[in-house]
């Protein structure tokens, strides 16, 4: 070797690996870090269609190829050598499992096929079904006198002594028709029909379903249970009632259509997500630019010049409309410096923050442009060096802001910053489970997501509970032969959603007293067409 000449490194040949990841009980929320770290970086994914399609969905990138599983063969071993051949050096494959990926699956002995083809594996565990169980339905495995608990795959070959495990909980998991099978072997030795079970299947999601009953009743019940169903025998049942949450939430499984756009629904549906909801967006709009740019391109200048003492926003879209406009001119928040700003709400607000501007005024009640307007500061000639107001808005605002600000002595200049055109209709089973009555509930925002809605969609069913934002929303509502049941207290979506939770509960409170199951808007239908 030559003093001083720096020899090349050599890089370490990257091995070919197999990833297998549990893919938790069924809610993609609860997939774990690492699991998603993985999957947003694979090559090759490699999963059951009816178990992790969420999971696909919410991790995988679209550059990903995905493989079902099915397709590498009917036995472990024969996955296991496709595995092995899919993988490649620098490049990762991962192998979806259900739940904990390890309790009663194949991962061991596809991941020790893998090992045998000298490619690497790893095993990142998942949320396990039965923990899930235990969780989601409130149901202890374990108490102060309970100590033990036993996983047990259902099936006819399901045996438990009576004498010797009748202080442990057992947890049962397989198919409706598998627990059938295993109840019965469970009666043949000997347990008391009158043993406390629970059933539940759907855990995490909000389909989930979980009954509580006796051991003899389960026989019956269990037919009409999911493929992936758990029973939980034990003394955690009896007092499950006290830890009940998930099916306890006010909008447990209703299914509520935001006719919205998807920037727009999105955070209406995660609220509604929290309150046990699934929400469904559907835009009734489409925005466009204005037919003529000239008098928006004259406010634009005018804001840069200072031609004007305020600008003011009604809507997120007027915020992203006057942004396109200033990045167009190559400019950027900085050319409002010295104008003041009002947002007509908190996500109008939120819009404003995000594109680094505080807004100046935001109204304490009423987010709408009546509520603005009531909001607005006085012109004093004094104070204020001109009166001169923007207000960039839709072809289709009221006039109810212009109104309000002449009266307080400003000037306002109302300009068209875009046009509001109705959206194209959604996909044909949306349009069919509105007029079905599959939905629950709606959460109208405007009269024009109403107009616009029915336009494209049909209108609601007659079980459909309405929700309107506002008096003027609940009239055109009425108009189309809409019957109102929730009119929110204050012109904002959390009220909105407050009022749609109160009718539920209360629906819920009528059932009980009825002393029937209580059932949402849906289900109410399904069974008179029954």
């Amino acid at each position: 070797m030559t003093t001083g000449q720096v020899q090349p490194r050599r890089l370490l040949p990257v091995s070919p690996r197999v990833v297998f990841i549990g893919s938790g009980p069924g809610e993609s929320g609860l997939m774990t870090i690492r699991g998603a770290d993985i999957l947003a970086n694979a090559e090759i994914v490699v999963y059951d269609t009816h178990v992790h399609s969420e999971i696909v969905t919410a991790y995988v990138s679209q550059a990903t190829e995905i493989i079902e599983a099915a397709q590498l063969g009917a036995t472990a071993s024969t996955r296991g050598r496709k595995l092995a051949e899919l993988a490649r050096p620098d490049k990762t494959v991962v192998r979806l499992s259900s739940d904990d990926g390890i309790l009663f699956t194949t991962t061991t002995a596809e991941a020790a096929v893998c090992r045998k083809a000298d490619v690497d594996v790893e095993i990142v565990p998942g949320v396990g079904l039965s923990a899930a169980t235990s969780a989601y339905t409130g149901t202890a495995l374990t108490t102060n006198r309970v100590r033990s608990v036993r996983f047990i795959e259902a099936g006819p070959q399901t045996h438990v002594d009576v004498s010797r495990h009748r202080n442990t909980t057992h947890v049962f998991t397989g198919t409706a028709a598998d627990h059938e099978q295993a109840i019965r072997a469970l009666l043949d030795d000997g347990w008391d029909v009158d043993t406390k079970v629970l059933l539940g299947w759907g855990i995490s999601t909000t389909d989930q379903t979980s009954v509580e009953t006796t051991l003899g009743q389960a026989l019956t019940m269990a037919q009409s249970g999911g493929d992936r169903m758990v029973v939980i025998m034990g003394q955690g049942v009896e007092s499950r009632s006290e830890l009940s949450w998930f099916e306890t939430k006010p909008l447990f499984g209703w299914q509520v259509l935001i006719p919205r756009t998807k920037e727009q629904g999105t955070s209406t549906a995660e609220a509604l997500g929290e309150l046990g909801a699934v929400g469904t967006v559907v835009p009734t709009i489409a925005v466009q630019p204005p037919r003529t740019p000239t008098q928006m391109e004259k406010a634009i200048r005018g804001l840069v010049d200072g031609s004007y003492e305020w600008v003011g926003f009604t809507s997120v879209n007027a915020v992203r409309a006057v942004r396109m406009w200033f990045e167009d001119f190559g400019l950027d928040s900085r050319s409002l410096s010295g104008v003041k700003v009002a947002a007509v709400g908190g996500r109008t607000a939120a819009s404003l923050i995000d594109w680094g501007i505080t807004p100046d005024l935001v109204p304490d009640g009423e987010h709408s442009a009546r509520g603005l307007a009531a909001a607005w500061p006085d012109y004093v000639d004094d104070i204020d060096p001109m009166n001169t107001v923007l207000l960039p808005r839709a072809d289709i605002a009221t006039e109810v802001l212009v109104a309000g600000l002449l009266e307080k002595g400003w000037d306002p200049d109302d300009v068209t910053a875009y046009r509001t055109v109705r959206a194209s209709p959604p996909p044909a089973p949306i349009r069919e489970a509105i007029k079905a009555g599959d939905f629950d509930a709606f959460l109208f925002t405007s009269s024009s997501t109403v107009r616009n809605l029915v336009g494209i969609a049909g209108k609601p069913a007659s079980t459909s509970v309405i929700c309107c934002i506002g008096p003027a929303t609940a009239n055109t509502a009425a108009e189309h032969g809409l019957r109102v049941d929730v009119l929110a207290e204050e012109a904002n979506l959390t009220s909105l959603i407050d009022g749609l939770v109160e009718f539920a509960m209360s629906a819920r409170e009528d059932d009980l007293a009825a002393g029937t199951t209580p059932t949402r808007p849906s289900q109410k239908r399904r069974r008179k067409k029954a």
